[in-house]
């Protein structure tokens, strides 16, 4: 039986609604919301937008259980970040300290979620996203006042990555409030930017030109890191949003730069009287549960619940129906036993032997029991211990890997490392520099890692051609 999956998405200026079965589109709405209701992706008036949100589930009679959302994806962050290939018992400490380096906001103002991706063995790669607490609990909040019970939550531009089915791609999401540019390479976005258009400018031709520039300023930041396999004509440029109402329009975004520009193409086959342009964000949600990972396709591999574990649904607990089941058929038992005894009175002296002998074989179970746990405690305390021992390796193994990576990647072209020894909380270097500039330079990017709390030269001897040196590092 086809999955039914329903997903909502509050914009700038609407609401939208979509139900689909399998692959089939069910149900959709849109729902106008005034100015000021919400700014920016954050919902100014809450009540009313519940109130708007609880209406248009009503009208369209479409169920409050199991809704996936978006956020806007304003403010957001990503990021693709290595690490050593670690245990998942140690990888989120991992994540939250690597994203406490790179995400420029304090961890206190954001909420982060992330997903490994396919790699090589021996290294991780991690897609990290960030996105400001105030927007999404102000979004929670009003779904929960609407009687919404979400339990998916994705990104805007995370949920567009997941219609084309390229390799590689250029996606240009433009409305009249903000701006999405998105490339997506090897089956996940590269670079994502989202931006808000000039107020300034009220219609779309006006904003042309700044969308223009951001589409130019995004291909040259990824081609400045990509040199090797840049975005180059043969790389589609899909186009969704207001810019799809405006085709003539689509060859002045691009610029003289070759590249083809057609309309974002729906993944499903729209039935009479859908306009998938309008809902390619609420399709994108729902292909998180609808498209398999093994699928044989070039769809994005990012996938992950970005709900902050605060707002997550408990979890199922079968206990939760065998208790209640128990009891009820607890006090069936009980009434059956009374009325059995009303109406034999001759076997309730039978009954009673047969309950004395019961007692005394709980009582011998009981002694079992007992002795069982006495020879179980010292055995389960050992193995907490050795758990957490093991535990503490790890993570002081993933340390290690961090540091030995760190130090390696600073060194640089000019800096040859002969030997690394980590000990503790100290660690010593000794390598050969082109020149003693480069040793003094590599030194300071070691302080500056923030990984080392001293970084002393012990050494510096002219050899050769180069200057071979010695560094003591404190953790």
């Amino acid at each position: 039986m086809a999955k039914r999956v329903t997903t909502l998405y509050i914009r700038d200026t609407a609401i939208n609604l979509l139900v689909m079965k399998g692959r089939q589109v069910e149900k959709w709405a849109s729902s106008p919301l005034e100015p000021g209701l919400v700014s920016q992706g954050l919902i100014v008036d809450e009540a009313r937008v519940a109130d708007e949100v609880k209406q248009l589930f009503k009208r369209e009679k479409v169920s409050t259980e199991k809704v996936i959302i978006a956020s806007s994806g304003h403010d957001s962050l990503y990021r693709i970040i290595t690490l050593p290939d670690l245990p998942e018992a140690i990888l989120p400490e991992a994540v939250r300290r690597e994203a406490k380096r790179v995400i420029p906001t304090p961890l206190e103002e954001v909420y982060f979620s992330y997903q490994r991706l396919p790699t090589e063995r021996g290294e991780g790669r991690v897609f990290l996203a960030s996105f400001p607490r105030n927007p999404t609990d102000a979004l929670v909040r009003t779904l929960r006042q609407a009687g919404i019970r979400s339990y998916i939550m994705d990104l805007a531009p995370l949920a567009l990555c997941r219609i084309p089915n390229e390799p590689k791609a250029i996606i240009v999401n433009a409305r009249l409030d903000h701006l999405d540019v998105i490339v997506i390479a090897d089956r996940f976005p590269q670079v994502i930017r989202r931006l808000s258009l000039p107020s300034e400018a009220e219609s779309l031709e006006e904003k042309l030109p700044f969308i223009a520039e951001e589409f130019t300023r995004t291909v040259a930041f990824y081609n400045s890191s990509h040199m090797e396999n840049p975005l180059d004509s043969t790389v589609p440029v899909f186009v969704c949003g207001d810019l799809v109402e405006a085709p003539e329009t689509w060859q002045s975004v691009v610029g003289k730069s070759g590249y083809s520009v057609s309309a974002l193409p729906s993944p499903v086959e729209p039935p009479e009287g859908f306009d998938p342009s309008e809902f390619m964000v609420n399709i994108g949600l729902a292909f998180k549960e609808l498209r398999s990972e093994k699928e044989e396709a070039n769809f994005s591999l990012v996938n992950f619940n970005a709900l902050p574990e605060i707002y997550l649904p408990e979890h199922f607990s079968i206990l939760r129906v065998l208790v209640p089941v128990g009891i009820v058929i607890g006090i069936g038992l009980i009434i059956l036993g009374v009325i059995l005894i009303q109406g034999n009175r001759s076997e309730i002296e039978s009954l009673r032997s047969q309950v004395t002998a019961t007692k005394s074989s709980v009582a011998q179970l009981q002694k079992e029991t007992t002795a069982l746990r006495a020879q179980i405690g010292p055995i389960e305390a050992t193995a907490n211990d050795l758990n957490a021992r093991v535990v503490t390796m790890e993570r002081g193994r993933a340390q290690i890997a961090m540091d030995l990576s760190e130090i390696d990647r600073l060194a640089g072209e000019k800096i040859t490392l002969s030997s690394v020894s980590h000990a503790g909380g100290s660690v010593t270097v000794n390598g050969v520099a082109s020149d003693e500039d480069a040793v003094f330079r590599y030194a300071d990017d070691l302080r500056k890692s923030g990984r080392f709390s001293d970084v002393w030269i012990s050494s510096i001897t002219e050899r050769g051609s180069g200057f071979a040196f010695a560094f003591s590092l404190t953790k």
